[in-house]
């Protein structure tokens, strides 16, 4: 099994604190800031001094002194008012990486044990293509579902489809307008209706834009809309069976948009799978006296004393008793609680709905639906364009998110192609690399830094093979890839990761941190954090490379340790891709 670095350091310096007497809750070490200094600095000295009334040099100097004979440091010393600087020796930093290497978990802990958790997408509406703002749940909930999975948990990522709501009804009045005699809008009709829906796929994302600016600007329209609205969810047996083929069609575009951004998905249930359960937890609600009338509408009250802003009652029905999203998002939760017995139930949905889940938890938690699970809203910003606003078409529309997939491969194929990258490919190999260059450009971009924070959307420069950028990271997997074929046709083995020279300290040094950084990207649900570790990894990769020849080291212990060096790098860098959601190529 596998210690992470951070984890050794800890517990000798722990033995140390305890050794001299000292609170050892303060025997705790953490990467220097300064590397030229030290691999590792412990800052213990000063609050552990304060504790038993001593001068913080002088605990520092008798830890370092007691530590410098240990055989995990090479240099120990004392900085400044008290800061312990530690060099760790070449041979632990080798035995760490042969251990890590053998692990097959790579370090990653077992944190879920097997519980579950699920990861709710807060999904497309049906009907309507994906757009830009569908980007961001997509990557962000897809990475977040393989962090958690690499930790142990048992997840299920469910799309939480927009399939019930007022938008099937402007859909089937306008459908009813174009032509009255389609046998689902005629009473007398018995069926069977017809499976196949009445449009194709780019007919229904025609229609519907139509339909909703109809509705918008004409009252009759949306009172014939929130009609058939109405009517389909009290069961009228002909929109009902309009509305599957309608969810059919749309479905199947929608899923071609998921694998484009390798998204698993392991339910794609929707609002209408919650229907059945609302009357019964609506009434349960009501006898409990949880639920309320307000102005006709029924409500909870879910205001607390201590309250720093406005957290309005949540909506259960309106007055003419339509249900809302935050009454499925509540119904939701019974079968995910009660049936599937979720530990953890996560909402990868746009920040701006943050008082909306606010308000769902909490009435989860007055009605007794949440019994101990764990409910969390990952937010995140917008994608934006140059202007710094939400991203639009040239035209100023909504973008599609296929054309924003497609604009980024078009980019990814000019950029290899004034690069040279995939020279000697087919046109079919060439098509295919671009495809992953464009869409990891668009993913790292997505995933890299704060989720709450809204990113520019700029192809030109995400698809570059230099900087932050995903096909950075990929070239880098490449060339590790490349020099690994070339030692074995040439015989050379992998040997022990004994560093010598100043950058494979640092780099083995980052390849070490890999445990930690999947671990606090799954605690902060923030892919970011594993996608700026992946970039420094890579950063240290290529100044190794350019300082440090491998197959062309003077010695033979050498080029084996630059080796296994690289082989580890390699390993990690793909796996945090991999976790990212980022697909490597074998070549480019």
């Amino acid at each position: 099994m596998f210690h992470a670095l951070s984890a050794r350091i800890d517990a000798i310096l722990c033995d140390a604190f305890q050794a001299l007497n000292l609170p050892i809750i303060h025997a705790r070490a953490a990467p220097c800031s300064r590397p030229e200094l030290a691999d590792f600095q412990c800052n213990g000295a000063m609050p552990a001094a304060k504790a038993v009334g001593r001068m913080p040099r002088d605990i520092a100097e008798a830890v370092a002194t007691r530590l410098s004979t240990h055989a995990a440091f090479s240099e120990v010393s004392m900085a400044g008012p008290g800061f312990i600087n530690m060099r760790l020796a070449p041979s632990l930093l080798a035995e760490a990486a042969a251990e890590l290497l053998g692990d097959l978990r790579l370090g990653i802990e077992d944190v879920g044990q097997g519980r579950l958790v699920v990861i709710d997408f807060g999904g497309p509406n049906v009907a309507k293509p994906l757009h830009v703002g569908h980007l961001r749940s997509l990557v962000i909930g897809e990475s977040l579902r393989r962090l958690l999975h690499a930790q142990g948990w048992r997840v299920i990522a469910d799309a939480h489809l927009g399939d019930w709501g007022l938008q099937m009804g402007m859909l089937t009045s306008a459908l009813r307008l174009r032509d009255p005699q389609l046998p689902w809008f005629i009473s007398s009709f018995e069926g069977p209706w017809p499976d196949t829906a009445p449009v194709t796929l780019s007919e229904l994302e025609r229609l519907y834009p139509e339909a909703a600016a109809a509705c918008r600007n004409d009252p009759e329209r949306m009172a014939q809309a929130r009609a058939d609205t109405a009517a389909l969810q009290a069961g009228d047996l002909g929109l009902l069976a309009l509305w599957r083929s309608l969810r059919a069609l749309s479905l199947q575009a929608q899923q071609r948009d998921f694998a484009s951004l390798g998204a698993h998905f392991d339910l794609l249930l929707g609002e209408s799978d919650a229907q059945s359960i609302i009357p019964a937890m609506i009434d349960d609600l009501r006898t409990r006296g949880m639920a309320e009338e307000s102005d006709g509408a029924l409500v909870i009250d879910v205001a607390q004393p201590n309250d720093r802003h406005d957290v309005p009652p949540l909506l259960l029905s309106k007055q003419d008793g339509a249900a809302l999203y935050a009454t499925t998002d509540l119904a939701t939760l019974v079968p995910r609680v009660k049936q599937m017995q979720a530990a953890c139930v996560i909402y990868v949905v746009d920040q701006r709905q943050a008082l909306h889940f606010e308000q769902v938890f909490r009435a989860a938690e007055k009605a007794g639906f949440k019994d101990g699970v764990q409910l969390e809203h990952v937010g995140f910003g917008t994608v934006n364009g140059p202007d710094g606003k939400p991203y639009k078409t040239r035209q100023g529309g909504v973008a599609r998110l296929a054309d924003l997939l497609d604009e980024a491969v078009a980019k990814a194929a000019e950029r290899m192609a004034q690069s040279g990258h995939g020279a000697g490919f087919s046109e079919e190999e060439k098509h295919q690399l671009a495809r992953k260059v464009g869409i990891a450009a668009v993913k790292f971009a997505d995933l890299s830094g704060d989720r709450l924070s809204g990113y520019i959307f700029d192809p030109d420069r995400l698809v570059s093979f230099e900087g932050r950028t995903g096909p950075y990271l990929q070239y880098a997997c490449v060339r590790i890839q490349s020099i690994q074929h070339k030692a074995k046709d040439h015989g050379v083995p992998v040997g022990l990761a004994m560093p010598e020279a100043r950058t494979e300290r640092e780099l083995l040094l980052a390849c070490l941190a890999f445990p930690d950084a999947v671990a606090e990207a799954a605690r902060q649900r923030q892919p970011g954090v594993l996608a700026e570790y992946a970039f420094e990894l890579a950063q240290r990769f290529s100044r190794f490379y350019a300082e440090c020849p491998v197959l062309a080291a003077e010695r033979a212990e050498q080029r084996a340790a630059r080796l296994a060096i690289c082989h580890l790098t390699g390993l990690l860098l793909a796996r945090s891709l991999n976790l990212l959601g980022i697909d490597v190529p074998e070549r480019m």
